[in-house]
């Protein structure tokens, strides 16, 4: 998959829990969870929680 397919559907997925959810009114975590779960669907691997790290910070 190129990036821009990558980005498509990330967008999408972000787009279909717009729709589903509505738009503001829950909490972050709940937009969070449900967009987890789109990807997931969508067959990307997710490590819902890492913390990144940046320059050994």
């Amino acid at each position: 998959m190129t990036e821009n397919e990558i980005s498509k559907v990330i967008v999408d997925a972000a787009v279909e829990v717009h729709r589903t959810l509505g738009g503001p009114g829950l909490l972050e975590s709940v937009y969070e969870e449900a967009l987890v779960w789109e990807l997931q669907n969508c067959g990307f691997v997710i490590n819902f929680g890492q913390k990144l790290v940046k320059d050994g910070i």
